[in-house]
């Protein structure tokens, strides 16, 4: 009985350490995501100070301080 919990704590305690190694991402897929979010804000950038959108922006900020109560 004893070695059958021994081997099962071996197993589990091997478990949890391979899954220790593999919990957090890497540099590299830190870098990638740090890309893709860069390259995400641009392209927002580039839409909302584009000069039909700007304006629609622009006109909806105007009606709503021009709102009365």
């Amino acid at each position: 009985m004893c070695k059958a919990v021994r081997a099962r704590m071996r197993a589990w305690v091997c478990r949890v350490r391979a899954a220790r190694r593999d919990a957090g991402m890497v540099t590299s897929e830190y870098a990638m995501g740090i890309v893709a979010a860069v390259a995400f804000a641009v392209v927002l950038y580039k839409v909302v100070t584009s000069g039909q959108v700007s304006a629609e922006l622009q006109d909806i900020v105007k009606r709503a301080l021009d709102a009365r109560m």
